[in-house]
């Protein structure tokens, strides 16, 4: 049968479900619900320019591609196309397809270097390389079992430290904002981020359908958040920690840690079963930590980037 490759469906729940059945398939170390896609088609910022495309076969989502300009980075003329097709579906041409569609979409609006991530394993580091794209950094998933699994005990906290949650923020999040913006721009990353928009992060991330605020932990210090633990679930058994990271001047102390410490216990307390996050393999501290915490790597990624003229 002829695959086709088209955009996204997003007032068609069939479809919606569909594509987040696929990309479970194809990583199922992130959490894919049908309300965080519709919300990440909905809310992006429109200087995103971002599509969601489908793969499909006689009626079957078999693959899919989130493409987009890195519109927050301070290097112009940068986007991304990441393209995962379902591990029993592939050789059909479905790939090619979708990267042939993305590009055209990203070229059209003037990108200059592409980058996307890619499965470490021969086949897909291997196709990457036929589209001319030539291999970055890497990444790791880590999962952890929280039934299994001991969590190291809740410690006491240093004076003038408290505990809190996301969800103590919900009348007046812009502190949190800054503080996400501060860590998100010193992560390792071969794209660089500034979080200068506090209204488009209020819809693209406050307002996050998968973000639990509740399991969300944040270390306060003067009622200024320093530190933080960001929970994503998907409502089942599934816990994905979106953001570790603590403000420069209170780094060294620990605090990220007795915040995702925190934010473990309760989510194992409410039922989650399985918890993962991702770690750049050069942040050599943060994935310490979740060793620390009984993670251990079930996959890897590597950016592969085409610079092009």
């Amino acid at each position: 049968m002829t695959v086709i490759v088209r955009d996204l469906r997003p007032e068609v729940p069939a479809d919606v479900e569909r594509f987040a059945h696929s990309r479970h398939l194809a990583l199922p170390y992130v959490l894919w619900t049908p309300a965080g896609i519709t919300h990440r088609q909905a809310h992006t910022h429109p200087d995103a320019h971002y599509r969601s495309l489908v793969a499909e076969e006689g009626g079957e989502t078999i693959g899919t591609a989130q493409v987009g300009i890195a519109y927050d980075s301070p290097e112009p003329g940068q986007g991304y196309l990441n393209i995962y097709v379902q591990p029993d579906r592939t050789r059909r041409g479905a790939g090619g397809l979708l990267v042939r569609a993305a590009e055209e979409h990203l070229t059209a609006l003037g990108a200059t270097k592409l980058f996307s991530w890619v499965l470490d394993e021969p086949d897909n580091r291997a196709f990457a390389e036929r589209y001319g794209y030539r291999a970055s950094r890497s990444a790791h998933f880590l999962r952890l079992d929280l039934v299994n699994t001991a969590l190291p005990r809740l410690q006491d906290l240093p004076p003038g430290v408290e505990l809190r949650t996301a969800a103590d923020f919900a009348d007046d999040p812009r502190p949190m904002f800054e503080l996400d913006a501060e860590t998100a721009s010193d992560e390792p990353s071969d794209v660089g981020v500034e979080f200068t928009n506090y209204d488009a992060w209020i819809e693209e991330t406050w307002k996050h359908p998968l973000l639990d605020r509740d399991l969300t932990s944040v270390a306060v210090v003067d009622g200024r958040p320093v530190a933080f633990s960001v929970a994503y679930t998907d409502g089942t058994a599934r816990y994905f920690t979106a953001m570790t990271g603590t403000a420069r001047a209170f780094r060294g102390r620990g605090l990220a840690k007795l915040a995702k410490n925190a934010s473990l216990h309760r989510a194992r307390a409410a039922g989650y079963k399985e918890a993962f996050t991702g770690n750049d393999s050069d942040n050599e501290p943060m994935l310490a930590i979740n060793r620390w915490f009984g993670y251990e790597i079930c996959a890897s990624e590597v950016r592969h980037v085409r610079e092009l003229g």
